[in-house]
């Protein structure tokens, strides 16, 4: 591999005992067609060589266990293909394959299947043949579906369909009861399917850049379940059978809607993150004081991964609430950054600037939280409660920051205009008095 080789003789067919072949990265564009007849050999790897097509009758190599093709340029794949009985790992990652042939279900040896960065738009269904398949890869291509008869792939672990354009999962995966990893990021998901939660040996699932809104609450009944990430969806609330997810330790939904958080969630007591930045929380539930977090995260400019907080009772429902300087956050208004709105000790550094600077439709946001004045003896103690105002994004907080530094640095400019304006005139006055 790796040597300048820019061809391979036919007179290597005459090796007969070859067992392995490594002609990758060199810069080689095609196979000899005497190659087939070297019938010992059983791994074969010619990837990243600028590869266009393969022998027609590579399907002789009858005893290959391994071929690896990636990082090539083939464009179809010969029916002779299905010969190779014996095969247990076929890599053809990042090839230009836009049709898989239905032969591809013939080889059902197979163990791992590589089909990551092509431009595939569809899967046969005979691929529900594969029952040794343990890892599918079919990430980075163009598919709009996958085959209900995915749900033959009974010995699968790994399933990989990140960035392609899903819109389901077939109900079918429901069947791969031995399935441990699920990616399923990049897609245009709109639900996920309620057979997911027969997916009982699922220890990550990554949803991650979709469109779902909701998740189902079969998803519950995932025990095995670590690492669950639903970033960057539309999600406007979570079931509360998410606490059924006992062995959960890893929960992020950044960038979502969510209003609100379910008390449920502190069932899940192996839960170390949770990562709700981005959303439109207004507190967080009481019950997640029973959990041993490691790392909370609300705010993208958090420098700590933990918070102070404070219980309150929320005035709507009167359930008792977590709050701190973050609950709840103004959503981050873009449109707004040229009329900044008042916020705190900033505003003192540009007193001297005109009220038309400023955006008055935010004159009343405080920018932390504060207890009520007392009123009261101590009887009434027990009827305060926290003063929640909404904390300006902090993107907004940046542009502010930014904002009044440009303009303490115009001040100060013409601060300092005036001052040599003054030394000159004075100059002046002298030169004339002496003349």
């Amino acid at each position: 591999s790796s040597a300048d080789i820019p061809e391979i003789p036919e007179s290597i067919s005459f090796c007969r005992a070859l067992q392995v072949a490594d002609f990758s990265g060199n810069p080689l564009t095609r196979l000899p067609e005497s190659f087939p007849e070297l019938q010992n050999l059983t791994c074969l790897s010619v990837n990243d060589i600028s590869l266009q097509a393969l022998p027609e009758n590579i399907g002789n190599l009858y005893n290959l266990a391994s071929l690896e093709l990636r990082e090539n340029l083939l464009t179809y794949l010969p029916e002779s293909l299905a010969q190779l009985q014996r095969l247990e790992e076929l890599d053809l990652g990042n090839n230009e394959l836009y049709h898989l042939p239905e032969t591809i279900g013939a080889l059902f040896n197979l163990k791992d299947l590589w089909l990551d960065g092509n431009q595939l738009a569809e899967i046969p269904q005979e691929v529900g043949n594969l029952k040794n398949l343990l890892c599918l890869d079919v990430s980075e291509n163009k598919l709009e579906c996958l085959p209900e008869e995915i749900s033959g792939l009974t010995s699968l672990t790994d399933l990989l369909v990140s960035q392609n354009l899903l819109q389901v999962l077939p109900d079918g995966i429901g069947k791969l009861r031995r399935l441990s990893i699920l990616k399923v990021d990049q897609n245009k998901l709109i639900q996920l399917t309620d057979s997911i939660g027969d997916c009982e040996s699922l220890t990550e699932l990554v949803l991650t850049e979709n469109q779902l809104q909701s998740l189902p609450k079969s998803i519950g009944k995932l025990k095995k379940l670590n690492n669950l990430n639903a970033d960057r969806n539309k999600l406007t609330s979570l079931p509360k059978e998410i606490g059924g997810c006992c062995s959960l330790n890893v929960f992020s939904v950044r960038d979502n809607r969510l209003s609100r958080i379910p008390s449920e969630i502190a069932q899940a007591a192996e839960l170390h993150v949770l990562d709700v930045a981005g959303n439109r929380l207004t507190y967080l539930p009481l019950s997640l004081t029973t959990l041993k977090l490691k790392a909370l995260w609300l705010s993208d400019n958090q420098s700590q991964p933990l918070l102070t907080f404070q219980t309150d009772t929320d005035p709507e429902t009167g359930e008792k609430i977590l709050t701190c300087v973050l609950l709840p956050q103004m959503p981050s208004e873009p449109g707004c950054q040229d009329n900044l709105p008042r916020c705190g000790a900033l505003e003192s550094l540009v007193n001297e600037m005109s009220d038309e600077t400023w955006n008055e439709r935010a004159v009343n946001r405080v920018s932390a939280i504060r207890f009520l004045e007392d009123e009261k003896e101590e009887e009434d103690n027990e009827m305060r409660t926290l003063l929640r105002r909404a904390t300006p994004h902090p993107g907004e907080l940046k542009n502010m920051k930014k904002t009044v530094e440009n303009l303490r640095n115009d001040m100060n400019a013409a601060k300092g205009l005036d001052s040599n304006k003054n030394e000159v005139n004075n100059a002046i006055d002298r030169v004339t008095t002496s003349v």
